[in-house]
């Protein structure tokens, strides 16, 4: 599955010549003709500029649609200044004892998320780049939330990302909460930067941007769950506070539901909002080079 969208296209109003039909163009031509008077050329003659005519019409729209592919402006890799960012890494969304594993399993087997996001933890290591995570928990003072948007509500409904408190660890070994047991040696060494929990999707409402910008990183590898929600509203807001983004499209998954399905959504609005969106390959390739 190619997930670096680069057919999604902008349309363009094209101008307004451009848009007459061939027997208009013919029309052009003889009023054309008709103004040179004696001078007419033989048919042949006429058949030549109308076919030149042609040609360049055929060239200018070959050149709208050049200008109506998205761009990819790429994101270099700078050491001391990159991290990679994984969102959510937690058992609720990517083990299949997890709450929505019915909505988003799917999703996850088909990217191949769980290994992926271990790739990007692991090369991002590897090459001494900072890992951080922005998780998501709920504490029993949530539930007291008097609204909520629809994804919040049936979180909570179905008790996803609960934790006893936010200073106790009481039922949290093993729980829909906790990392996903591959991930642990690998958020738990020491080095990776944990910030505090969002609430609702993007980080807003944690620390994560001040985490950042104290280790002077603006540019940021993204992947982590769910590709929709917490993944993408992390990527807005950061392209919003300055940093540059690159999304990794197979590094995350998102729910697939009778509404639509999470992932195609968000792909879209990856290409169209990060710098770029990389494949686990492309990623891990681009920090191996600068290690």
């Amino acid at each position: 599955m190619n997930t670096r969208q680069k057919d999604v296209r902008l349309i363009e109003p094209k101008p307004q010549s451009l848009n007459r039909p061939l027997d208009g163009l013919e029309k052009m031509l003889e009023e054309y003709m008709q103004r040179r008077g004696p001078t007419e050329p033989p048919v042949s003659g006429r058949l030549s500029i109308f076919g030149s005519l042609l040609a360049l019409v055929v060239m200018l729209f070959a050149s709208f649609n050049t200008h109506a592919q998205l761009p990819d402006p790429g994101m270099q890799i700078v050491p001391g200044r990159t991290a990679v960012l994984i969102t959510d890494p937690q058992n609720d969304f990517l083990s299949p004892g997890g709450v929505t594993w019915g909505v988003v399993g799917k999703s996850v087997t088909e990217n191949n998320t769980v290994e992926n996001i271990e790739t990007l933890m692991k090369v991002a290591k590897s090459a001494g780049m900072p890992v951080f995570i922005s998780p998501h928990y709920y504490y029993p003072t949530d539930h007291g939330w008097q609204f909520e948007g629809a994804l919040e509500k049936l979180m909570h409904n179905i008790g996803m990302f609960d934790r006893k408190g936010a200073l106790s660890l009481e039922g949290f070994e093993g729980s829909g909460a906790d990392w996903l047991e591959r991930y642990k040696p690998l958020i738990n060494d020491g080095e990776t930067i944990v910030s505090n929990p969002h609430k609702v999707y993007g980080p807003e409402t944690n620390d994560m941007v001040l985490q950042l910008r104290k280790r002077g990183i603006d540019k940021v590898i993204l992947g982590g769950m769910s590709a929709n929600l917490c993944t993408e509203s992390h990527m807005r807001e950061l392209m919003e506070q300055g940093f540059e983004v690159a999304v990794v499209s197979d590094a995350t998954a998102a729910a697939q539901v009778a509404e639509g399905d999470g992932y195609q959504a968000a792909l879209v609005n990856f290409r169209f909002i990060a710098n770029t969106v990389w494949t686990t390959e492309e990623a891990r390739q681009a920090i191996s080079q600068v290690q």
